[in-house]
């Protein structure tokens, strides 16, 4: 009985190391699958026209100050980007998008 009682006390604590029952593993979530891609091109992106804003017009403004750009009479929407501005990443095919170098002086136009 001596012997029997040492041995439940000795095996007692290994017994509360062993887990008291098994658990089946929780269930992997469904991945939904993505979207088809357009056969056109990449979804979100919108296709850009040449010169849809008519830019190649105010080609004669490079080179000349940004505080010219309200004199050369623009009738469209437009924006003036500065140098090493921050630009808004909404495209408009028929806005005009005048950038400026260092100097403050128009070196590209071009539509967005």
């Amino acid at each position: 009985m001596t012997r029997l009682l040492i041995a439940f006390l000795a095996l007692a604590p290994l017994a509360a190391c062993a887990p008291a029952y098994q658990t089946a593993p929780d269930p992997v979530p469904a991945v939904a699958p993505l979207p088809p891609v357009p056969v056109g091109g990449i979804s979100g992106l919108e296709a850009r026209e040449p010169d849809a804003c008519h830019a190649k017009d105010y080609l004669s403004a490079l080179g000349q100050p940004g505080s010219t750009i309200p004199a050369l009479g623009v009738t469209r929407d437009y924006r003036v980007v500065e140098y090493r501005g921050i630009e808004p990443q909404e495209y408009d095919p028929l806005r005009i998008v005048f950038r400026l170098d260092a100097a403050g002086n128009i070196y590209h136009i071009d539509c967005g």
